[in-house]
C-alpha cells in the first residue's frame, strides 16, 4: 500500500539508489530469445500481501498530494545491465487493449494544447536510470506527485523500465480524492453477417472519471417475435476515463433470414447503465439471387407469351389493305359479250 506523505520526498534526488542490492543463489538458466534478461515488478510492500508479489501500483491520495512507492529491478545475466525509468500515461487502444504513451521528443517537449496525464506526475529522480550488476535485484524508489488543481477520479498511469528496445510496463492505479462519477454510452450498434457467423458490433464511451469493469447483453426481436440473444457475461476489458472502443460479440443465435432490432445493455459496478439499439434485414443474398434470376426469367416467358397470343388471336380475319395504309387494287370491268344482228 503506498504511504501518503504529501510534505516530503522518500529520498534525495542525489541519491539514485536506496535499497541495497542482494546477489542470486545458485545458476540461473539461459534466457530465451525474446528474455530481456531483465524483470520490472513492485517491489514488495511492508504489508502482508497473498502470493508476496503486487501485479500493479495501486494509489490514492487528495490533489497536492505526493505519493511514494518502490519499483524491484532484477538482472538474471552474467553481464552489467543498464536500465531507463520513466512514468508514462495509460489509454485504451480502440479494440480495449492497454497500452502506454511512448516518451514525448526531449527536444520538442510536450504538445501545444496536450493535456498532461498522470505519467508525468512520475519522478525517479537521479534514479532514472538504473545500472545493475550481474544476478543482482536492485529496489528503486519513486514518488507521484499530484497536482494541486487535479480533478477527482481515477487516472490511469504506468512505470515503464527499458534497454535496448525492450520495454517492461507496470500499470498504476491511481484515484485522486473526490466525488467520482460511473457513466457510459453505447453507439454504433450494428448487426454484420447472419446465423452462426453474425457478430453485434459497437462502440463503448466511459463518460465519467473512473475505470469500468463492464458486464454485456443483447436482447434481438424478429417480424415474428423474440429470437435468441446473449445472456450477459463480463467483457475482457477495463475501459478507462474518458476512452472510446469499438468491440464486437458474437451471435451464434442470429437468424439466418428476418429483420432483427437488437439491443444492448451494458452495466458496471458504481451504477452505470447505457442501452443502444439497432436493427437490419437479415437476408440471404444467394438464395435472393437465385429466386430473383428464377421470377426474372418466368416473367420473361410470360410476356414472351401475351405478346405471341395478341399477334393471332382466334376468328380475326387478316387485316384488309385499307387497314394497312394501301389502296385497293383495281379490277377490271367484265367483258360483256354482244349477241344478235346488227340493225
Amino acid at each position: 500500500m503506498p504511504v501518503l506523505r504529501p510534505s516530503r520526498r522518500l529520498y534525495r534526488l542525489g541519491v539514485p539508489l536506496l535499497a541495497a542490492t542482494a546477489l542470486y543463489a545458485g545458476a540461473a538458466a539461459p534466457a530465451a530469445a525474446d528474455d530481456p534478461g531483465w524483470t520490472a515488478e513492485p517491489a514488495a510492500g511492508t504489508a502482508p500481501r497473498p502470493g508476496g508479489v503486487r501485479p500493479y501500483y495501486y494509489m490514492a491520495g487528495a490533489a497536492g498530494t505526493v505519493l511514494e512507492d518502490r519499483l524491484a529491478l532484477a538482472n538474471t545475466t552474467d553481464r552489467e545491465r543498464t536500465v531507463t525509468l520513466r512514468g508514462a500515461d495509460a489509454y485504451n487502444t480502440a479494440d480495449g487493449a492497454f497500452a502506454v504513451r511512448p516518451p514525448e521528443p526531449a527536444a520538442a517537449g510536450p504538445s501545444a494544447g496536450a493535456v498532461e496525464g498522470a505519467g508525468a506526475w512520475i519522478s525517479f529522480g537521479a534514479g532514472a536510470t538504473v545500472t545493475i550488476p550481474p544476478r543482482t535485484r536492485a529496489v528503486v524508489p519513486f514518488t507521484v506527485t499530484v497536482p494541486p488543481a487535479s480533478p477527482p477520479g481515477d487516472h490511469p498511469a504506468a512505470v515503464v523500465a527499458s534497454e535496448g528496445g525492450h520495454e517492461v510496463g507496470v500499470r498504476v492505479h491511481l484515484r485522486v480524492g473526490g466525488p467520482t462519477l460511473a457513466a457510459l454510452t453505447v453507439e454504433d450498434v450494428a448487426v454484420r453477417g447472419r446465423g452462426p457467423a453474425a457478430v453485434v458490433a459497437y462502440t463503448l464511451v466511459n463518460r465519467g472519471n473512473v475505470a469500468l469493469a463492464p458486464e454485456l447483453a443483447i436482447h434481438a426481436e424478429g417480424l415474428f417475435g423474440e429470437v435468441p440473444g446473449r445472456g450477459a457475461r463480463a467483457l475482457p476489458v477495463e475501459l478507462l476515463p474518458g476512452q472510446r472502443v469499438e468491440l464486437t460479440e458474437p451471435w451464434p443465435g442470429a437468424p439466418v433470414a428476418d429483420r432483427v432490432r437488437v439491443t444492448l445493455t451494458v452495466t458496471a459496478p458504481g451504477g452505470a447503465r447505457a442501452v443502444g439499439a439497432g436493427a437490419r434485414w437479415l437476408v440471404p443474398w444467394d438464395l435472393a439471387g437465385w429466386t430473383g434470376l428464377g421470377l426474372l426469367g418466368l416473367g420473361g416467358t410470360a410476356a414472351a407469351a401475351l405478346l405471341l397470343v395478341r399477334g393471332r388471336r382466334p376468328g380475326q380475319d387478316p387485316p384488309d389493305d385499307a387497314s394497312r395504309g394501301r389502296q385497293p387494287a383495281r379490277t377490271p370491268a367484265p367483258e360483256h359479250e354482244l349477241t344478235g344482228a346488227p340493225r
